[in-house]
């Protein structure tokens, strides 16, 4: 003897029958589209109910010193200058970022200045550069070679007047 049951595939037996699995009978009618409608009218009402009581919760009070604000930093690569350029004034216009800092190494540094100068004299002229800074890294030696390598670092931070 085959039972159908909602929510499950089949049971052999009714002997078989699992907690919390409803019988289907011929007994069951099918809703109207009407009852259907009223049914999610109410439930929409009561999550509207349930979502007026939900008591927002107040913001956590910060402790200690206030976070430095870090700027957004930009790494430059082998990309053409206007990507960049188009990277430093979306980051600019968002409005919450006031500075940019342009970070690159090796070949990419003379791509790096060529997106500060173009970016402060061409498309946002109330951007100026506040700080460069130089430096070297250390690379890993390549496949073949036994020495590590020097590689020259340049930061160029811009910033709004």
């Amino acid at each position: 003897m085959f039972s159908v049951y909602l929510d499950a595939e089949y049971c052999v037996d009714s002997s078989q029958q699992q907690k919390g699995v409803k019988k289907m009978t011929e007994e069951t009618n099918p809703k109207t589209v009407a009852e259907k409608a009223e049914e999610t009218e109410k439930k929409v009402e009561n999550t509207e109910k349930a979502a007026d009581k939900i008591v927002a919760e107040e913001p956590k009070k910060p402790t200690g010193k206030p976070a430095e604000k870090k700027p957004e930093v930009i790494f430059i690569g082998s990309k053409p200058p206007m990507s960049y350029v188009m990277a430093v004034i979306t980051a600019m216009s968002s409005g919450t970022i006031n500075e940019i800092m342009l970070k690159a190494r090796g070949r990419s540094i003379t791509t790096a200045v060529d997106v500060a100068e173009i970016t402060t004299n061409r498309f946002m002229k109330d951007l100026k550069v506040i700080a460069i800074g130089i430096g070297t890294e250390e690379m890993p030696p390549r496949e073949g070679d036994k020495r590590s390598r020097m590689v020259s670092t340049m930061e160029i931070k811009l910033a709004k007047k």
